[in-house]
């Protein structure tokens, strides 16, 4: 696998999870909320998503204002343009 390819499906999954979590954030909020620390909230978000930690972290950080339909579009429209990408190198 080319890195190019493997920094899209990188990229990719981060997305996903960006869109997954806007998709359920009562319950990401929930999640981060009812966490002791950083660490454990990080964990619960992980687990609630089904991504690893590292796609956890990039949710942690994403600002609440980017939580709106209208970014979750943008993000939605972003991944289909990353799909359609690597699909044409396969």
């Amino acid at each position: 696998m080319h890195e190019s390819e493997l920094q899209t499906k990188q990229e990719m999954m981060i997305l996903e999870a960006l869109v997954q979590a806007i998709d359920r954030r009562e319950e990401v909020f929930d999640a981060i909320g009812s966490s002791e620390n950083l660490d454990e909230a990080n964990l619960r978000v992980s687990q609630l998503l089904g991504v690893g930690e590292n796609c956890g972290r990039v949710v942690l950080d994403m600002q609440a204002r980017r939580f709106t339909r209208d970014q979750r579009q943008i993000l939605a429209s972003h991944l289909e343009e990353l799909r359609s990408k690597l699909s044409r190198a396969q």
